[in-house]
């Protein structure tokens, strides 16, 4: 199956060119490596409104949007917050699956807000912004995600 995924690096360090960003580039080779395309991964500081606007514009060409970063409970982690308020309907097992895929090795795991929706046809997935944790999260959702995407492009559901 092909699908077309965005992958978005949210870290206002990274966006300012205060450190460079090695959470898009490992994201997007997983996801090439799994045989899907991968668009060049983008920067953004962590802003809710500017996600928003991402997350809809990207979701009008996209098949799959990833985030990653902005999941955990520090002041300026806001990234669920734009994935709820961009999303149609959220689909609760895609953060449960990240968060057990990294809980034994890595107990914070249990304080990320990973999350996942959809808007439109388009999946879209917030996910811990470290390149292993991100990593992690492609590992445990790679599985599925392109039966979701068969899914919203009205394809029967597996026997």
């Amino acid at each position: 199956m092909s699908a077309r995924v965005a992958v978005i690096t949210v870290s206002d360090r990274a966006a300012a060119g205060e450190r460079d960003d090695a959470t898009g580039p490992a994201l997007a080779g997983a996801v090439r490596s799994a045989g899907l395309a991968a668009d060049d991964p983008r920067v953004v500081a962590d802003d809710e409104a500017a996600l928003v606007g991402l997350i809809a514009e990207l979701s009008a060409s996209h098949d799959v949007v990833l985030l990653a970063g902005g999941t955990g409970i520090a002041p300026r982690d806001r990234t669920p917050e734009a994935v709820q308020a961009s999303c149609d309907r959220m689909i609760p097992g895609i953060g449960e699956a990240i968060r057990a895929a990294s809980r034994d090795e890595i107990p914070s795991a249990s304080l990320s807000r990973a999350c996942g929706g959809v808007r439109g046809t388009t999946v879209v997935i917030a996910m811990p912004g470290s390149p292993g944790g991100a990593e992690d999260a492609w590992d445990a959702i790679a599985p599925f995600i392109t039966h979701a995407v068969d899914q919203l492009r009205g394809g029967d559901h597996a026997q």
